[in-house]
């Protein structure tokens, strides 16, 4: 059926019914049947509740890539009439950090953080993690000498907010704190945070620009050779206004932590979950360990921490014979576009040995800063595996939190054989 075609005949209830399966237990365990029907109404699909669906990779991708389409900043969000979803405190808060920034504002912040995570950087913090890395596999590996050991809360949870922790110079003390705000604080960032999520997601945010209010005030009475002491002599150089300053080193501090955590933690623990379930491509690895960075992108193809990222049209603009209007949204349905079979061949199969293109880190001038340093995470955390940790299984169904734009696992048993 051709796009357009297809695009006309989506029935609305059959978008929001599909919607609804993706939250289920069985959807957030396999959503790729799900994604598959999404594929069939069309490569640009109407939603229910306003704006559009992409759901191809090439669409994506395009989007993605494009230096006209938008992201939807405070402005946007200020514009639309759900004051629930738009202008809730955590909304608002997350208008103002790097991802939602649109030039010139973007080009002015993004430039102030240099080469974050560049080549050096990263290498200068692979010791360091490497390090952590074995501290968290001994604990997991006690643990799996007595019964079943969470690999979510023992390794894939406590790796990203320890290496972004141990970065930012913040109190080890602090990181459950930090860890527990983040999860609660993205449910404004989800497609339909219900009353009581957004109530949860505005609590935590309040409660995260009290601790990094604090904390960037720390370091501008105690400075120090720490990234938040430089970000504010980077901009204390330009920016006369003071207030002005510590807002934008406040956001950039809040960004990096929870970009860092929530996503990170989402590839280390899919990472090892695909491979469990797939124990032959496992073992191809241990005998093919120069494979893992293949392995790595592969598993970000296969599910990605984020399915859905958000667009705005600069113009009204044809998309695969839909006319999307001037400030409309459309989502772009990464989770779906990385099994588009008009992309990849057989794009259900899990194979560790594909040279897998994704969009798991964006694209254009929203590439992921981090994409590097998560990377690193998740090679050092399987190159460990791999040496030391012969004969698991999964020993449970895992437990999923019921999202669609932001992958979670809660819990995943493992036993050792």
């Amino acid at each position: 059926m051709p796009p357009a075609l297809a695009t006309a005949a989506v029935d609305r209830r059959s978008v929001v019914s599909l919607f609804s399966r993706l939250r289920t237990v069985d959807g957030q365990s396999n959503p790729l049947p799900l994604y598959a029907k999404l594929r069939t109404m069309g490569e640009v699909v109407p939603a229910p509740w306003g704006g559009y669906l992409a759901t191809s990779y090439g669409l994506c991708h395009q989007l993605l890539r494009s230096r006209n389409w938008r992201v939807p900043d405070s402005a946007w969000r200020a514009r639309q009439g759900d004051a629930a979803r738009w202008s809730a405190d955590a909304s608002r808060q997350m208008g103002g950090t790097l991802p939602m920034l649109n030039p010139p504002h973007h080009t002015r912040v993004r430039r102030s953080l240099g080469n974050v995570f560049d080549r050096n950087c990263v290498a200068g913090m692979r010791p360091s993690i490497q390090r952590t890395t074995r501290r968290l596999l001994d604990r997991f590996e006690e643990q799996l000498a007595t019964g079943p050991a969470d690999f979510c809360a023992l390794v894939s949870e406590e790796l990203p907010v320890i290496t972004i922790g141990e970065w930012l110079r913040i109190p080890p003390s602090d990181y459950a704190l930090l860890r527990a705000l983040t999860h609660d604080q993205v449910y404004t960032q989800e497609l339909f945070p219900t009353p009581s999520q957004l109530m949860l997601s505005d609590g935590s945010s309040h409660q995260l620009r009290q601790y990094f209010t604090a904390l960037v005030s720390e370091r501008r009475r105690n400075p120090g050779d720490d990234p938040v002491s430089s970000w504010l002599r980077v901009w204390d150089a330009q920016e006369p206004d003071r207030e002005a300053v510590d807002e934008a080193v406040f956001s950039l501090a809040l960004f990096m932590v929870l970009a860092a955590l929530e996503t990170t933690s989402h590839v280390l623990s899919s990472m090892i979950r695909l491979l469990l379930e797939h124990p032959r491509q496992l073992n191809w690895l241990r005998v093919h360990p120069e494979q893992i960075p293949d392995a790595i992108d592969e598993v970000l193809r296969y599910d990605a921490p984020i399915h859905m990222i958000s667009r705005i049209a600069p113009e009204d603009t044809e998309l695969a014979g839909v006319t999307v209007r001037k400030n409309e949204m459309v989502q772009l349905m990464v989770g779906a576009a990385h099994h588009d079979p008009d992309h990849f061949a057989a794009p259900e199969e899990f194979d560790v040995s594909r040279r897998a293109s994704h969009l798991s880190f964006g694209g254009g001038i929203h590439y992921c800063l981090g994409n590097a340093l998560a990377r690193m995470e998740a090679d050092c955390l399987l190159t460990a595996m791999l040496d030391r940790l012969p004969g698991l299984r999964i020993g449970a169904p895992p437990v999923w939190e019921s999202r669609v734009a932001f992958r979670r696992l809660v819990t995943l048993p493992v036993v050792r054989v």
